[in-house]
């Protein structure tokens, strides 16, 4: 017993910095996949804001998902596209891969959860530029569109984020699925072009996924999360 509150008291000696670290750590372990792509990112990032316009060109084209390279090195453009960021920046996509990617993978397991994001990365760029090289077959699309950019982490994001339709309960999972397939199908009502129809692919692959969430326990109650949200509030006042 002696040993006991030793040890309880020393861990309340610690100083506040170390508690937060501790913190920090725990839940940082419980999600590795997403913090490690999120890693890669930044530094990505960083090696495009620290190099003239005409190399980051000439990096970020070497790793295009576009008709060219989906012909001549697919494995290499799919895996390589999906490290690199388009728009938004890093800060924006950290705060969505905590929202999206974090309860994902915790709830589904790394393994389960990469999948989802893969299937609907691989799947959408496949669809869309599927479409855009119809459109170039028709004429709707100039010849050089072969070689369009087109990288970056949006399909899977857009796939994991339909998959957590299935963690959420009824009857507010009708309510989060017809807001996703809202949001992605304005896209394409709005914009028309292929990138869209990327999204709006990669929705739908994720809500496809609905095999590998089956035997998952656990389940969020949006509104169970509000009013426990709202008494820790009040309580603190």
């Amino acid at each position: 017993m002696a040993g006991s509150t030793s040890r309880d008291s020393g861990a309340h000696r610690r100083p506040r910095w170390s508690r937060a670290a501790h913190a920090v750590c725990a839940y940082v372990r419980r999600a590795p996949g997403t913090y490690t792509w999120l890693a890669i990112l930044l530094v990505t990032t960083q090696v495009i804001r620290h190099v003239d316009p005409v190399t980051a060109d000439r990096i970020l084209e070497r790793r295009s998902t576009n008709l060219h390279h989906l012909q001549v090195s697919p494995v290499r453009v799919l895996v390589t596209s999906a490290l690199w960021i388009a728009g938004g920046g890093w800060a924006v996509y950290f705060l969505l891969y905590n929202l999206f990617h974090v309860p994902a993978e915790r709830w589904l397991g790394t393994l389960r959860w990469i999948s989802v994001a893969m299937l609907a990365h691989v799947g959408a760029t496949y669809l869309s530029e599927g479409v855009l090289g119809w459109a170039i077959h028709r004429g709707l699309a100039p010849p050089k569109a072969v070689y369009t950019l087109d990288y970056g982490v949006s399909y899977a994001l857009a796939g994991v984020v339909a998959v957590l339709t299935y963690l959420i309960v009824r009857p507010w999972r009708g309510l989060y699925a017809l807001g996703v397939l809202v949001v992605y199908g304005l896209g394409v009502q709005q914009s028309r072009d292929y990138t869209s129809v990327g999204h709006f692919s990669a929705a739908l692959i994720g809500f496809a996924c609905y095999p590998l969430t089956r035997d998952r326990p656990g389940s969020f109650d949006p509104v169970a999360f509000a009013r426990a949200g709202w008494r820790r509030v009040r309580g603190r006042r």
